[in-house]
């Protein structure tokens, strides 16, 4: 943190060194950028930033500064029909959108942004060329910085394409999504008919309290316990299952290893939609799954235990049996992958290790948990990080198996959501599967589930890589 804010610093303090001490072109470039670069003799590239700079500035005039001074009301005029008293026909009249004004007037902001960033960037790029002429040195032509940017700052051009689609596809969205959740969006305020508007932390205080009608704390509450133990649970059995299975198959007395491994692999390259849709077709409650079951004896069974109260056992649509199938059928679903990985990583093993085990007295349960587990963590460690984060955002195996659930509490369903959801998939139902279509709270809940999943990163990925742990297994 410290290295950072000295960095900031020193940013700010070139920038004035390069006002003060800057001569009259290089003062000039505040306001025309080329001005500089044509003062010290670089007339193309004098020319072509004032044209960036004219383009960035009819832009924000003509196009996004309209917008960026509706953002404070997200616009006043509704959408209707009017008499045309020239036609005397109906036509729209001149409305506003409040999607597109927060859209529009995002983007213009984060451009405004980036011009002060490249008008900073500029003045001291003028300043430096200044100094080498000043000192007697050479300063580069444009055909030179051409070539350069082929060579030297060849990673400059390969970063700036990314760069910006990185801008418009990641933080023009996210800071997007974040200004919904302080709106009203839903279905009753849907653009272009109707108009929303901001309604400050009321979404956020809805969210964590009973005030509004909402059940919406109780909500998040069950359904964030849930993910996460969700999340670790799938994480684990899937990772020690990938783990055990690959050295089942690897081991020396197993047979047809390669056939073993095609198996599972099978699994891999069905869609994992279709099987998904498959299963819960399987174990629904009138299901091939129930009617074996039933046949021989099964159902009856667990209905004289007490166990169930149907003529089925409800896989799919009771409390406590969905969430253990759910993490069941994930296992079938997540251990091929993790299998694969660990056979990987288990050929790699240094070999000198495990026979200095053995010739030290060890036996295969003790080689396995001091050596070949430990080694396993170090190389995995980053994606099962990855993993777990995964799983808490993991759509498709909660959503596509719990189509027919129906869930007996009934603050959930106020809140649109089932006991066996996770944040990812209430936030789709909320918004998708409701007729309200609370596209504010969906906005809510996605800042909680980035925040947490950040946090959580960063604290095990931050214990995973820290201290010699390298050293320790060359």
């Amino acid at each position: 943190m410290k290295n950072f804010l000295q960095a900031i610093k020193k940013y700010f303090v070139d920038l004035g060194t390069a006002i003060v001490k800057g001569d009259i072109w290089t003062k000039l470039s505040l306001v025309i950028f080329g001005a500089g670069y044509i003062g010290h003799g670089q007339v193309i590239k004098g020319l072509l930033v004032t044209a960036l700079e004219a383009g960035i500035i009819l832009f924000t005039g003509k196009i996004s500064w309209p917008y960026i001074a509706k953002l404070d009301s997200l616009g006043t005029v509704q959408r209707e029909m009017v008499l045309d008293p020239v036609t005397f026909q109906k036509v729209e009249n001149d409305y506003d959108n409040s999607l597109l004004i927060l859209l529009m007037g995002v983007l213009g902001i984060i451009i405004i942004a980036a011009f002060v960033f490249f008008l900073i960037s500029n003045v001291k790029s003028n300043y430096r060329i200044q100094k080498l002429k000043e000192e007697g040195k050479h300063v580069n032509s444009f055909l030179e910085d051409l070539k350069s940017l082929v060579n030297e700052k060849f990673h400059i051009t390969l970063l700036t394409l990314p760069s910006i689609g990185v801008i418009f596809m990641c933080i023009l969205p996210i800071v997007f999504m974040i200004c919904i959740a302080f709106t009203n969006y839903d279905a009753a305020h849907q653009p272009p008919s109707n108009l929303f508007t901001w309604v400050g932390m009321k979404n956020f205080i809805n969210m964590f309290s009973s005030k509004g009608g909402g059940s919406y704390g109780y909500t998040f509450a069950r359904l964030l316990t849930w993910t996460l133990i969700w999340a670790a649970l799938a994480t684990f059995t899937t990772y020690i299952g990938g783990i055990l299975l690959a050295l089942l198959i690897n081991h020396e007395n197993t047979k047809l290893k390669k056939l073993w491994r095609s198996l599972f692999v099978i699994t891999i390259s069905i869609p994992q939609f279709v099987t998904l849709l498959l299963i819960s077709k399987m174990f629904s409650n009138f299901g091939i799954i129930n009617g074996i079951l039933s046949n021989i004896g099964v159902t009856g069974a667990l209905q004289k235990m007490g166990w169930i109260t149907t003529d089925y056992i409800p896989f799919m649509t009771q409390k406590g049996w969905t969430h253990v199938m759910i993490v069941l059928i994930n296992i079938w679903i997540g251990v091929p992958y993790q299998m694969l990985s660990a056979t990987g990583i288990l050929l790699n093993i240094p070999s000198e290790q495990l026979e200095s085990a053995r010739i030290d007295g060890a036996n295969k349960w003790q080689i396995f948990w001091k050596i070949t587990m430990p080694y396993v963590l170090f190389i995995t460690g980053p994606s099962l990080v990855t993993s777990f984060i995964g799983n808490i955002n993991n759509f498709n195996v909660i959503y596509l198996l719990t189509g027919d659930y129906v869930t007996a509490d009934a603050s959930l369903a106020a809140s649109n959501a089932k006991d066996v959801d996770l944040l990812i998939t209430w936030l789709f139902r909320i918004t998708a599967d409701s007729p309200k279509m609370e596209y504010y709270m969906a906005s809510v809940i996605g800042i909680f589930v980035f925040v947490v999943c950040a946090v959580l990163s960063l604290i095990t990925f931050s214990n995973m890589i820290k201290g010699d742990r390298e050293e320790v297994f060359r």
